[in-house]
């Protein structure tokens, strides 16, 4: 599939409710999502036989741009109950019904999270609660295998923790990720911040 038909494609998507400030809940713009997917795959890090780990799902949107793609299967983590409704609707209005696993669950030091051949993540930034993504950091490393996130290109700290634990670190370009204004505390209609797309892998 073109990466401009994906991003059609993913657009498409029954967007995030997006409805608790706390969990910094957006939605993932079907363009990017589409970006980030073909990067995975530019990697050589999506295979027919991939088993995916899609950790804080909301939609879907990753996890499903994986599977368009040719993923065997996604296993998708998500806390919030309507999220994993409107997921298993995407899920369901793809043909992914039967490839795509929901566990509605929050994620924390007692999440039983299956071991995946590769996770991909648009985790929490930490602009609402200090550290809210290191959860999600602390399982990639306990599941020790090649992981792609979505995160903050201003970040400072994925490096060390991942070098600290002899991992390795790459980051791509700088993208715009659009947030538009779904809580009280945006002031504007629309804005943007800059994402990179970082991969990590276990030496």
């Amino acid at each position: 599939m073109r990466l401009r038909h994906l991003a059609i494609s993913l657009s498409k998507l029954e967007p995030h409710p997006c409805e608790d400030v706390d969990l910094e809940q957006y939605s993932t713009d079907g363009n990017i999502a589409s970006q980030f997917i073909s990067s995975i795959v530019s990697f050589g890090d999506l295979s027919p036989d991939s088993i995916i780990g899609d950790l804080g799902a909301g939609n879907g949107v990753l996890g499903i741009g994986a599977l368009k793609l040719g993923a065997k299967k996604c296993i998708f983590l998500e806390a919030d109950k309507k999220a994993c409704e409107i997921l298993h609707e995407n899920l369901v209005l793809n043909n992914f019904n039967e490839s795509g696993i929901i566990i509605n669950e929050f994620l924390d030091t007692n999440t039983n999270f299956p071991k995946v051949d590769l996770i991909i993540c648009n985790p929490p930034w930490g602009r609402q609660k200090e550290k809210a993504d290191r959860p999600f950091l602390d399982l990639i490393i306990k599941n020790g295998t090649v992981s792609h996130l979505m995160h903050s290109s201003h970040a400072t700290h994925l490096r060390p923790f991942f070098e600290s634990r002899n991992w390795s670190v790459e980051k791509s370009d700088e993208y715009d990720f659009i947030l538009p204004a779904n809580f009280s505390h945006h002031r504007k209609e629309k804005e943007s911040t800059k994402v990179s797309f970082w991969r990590f892998s276990p030496n």
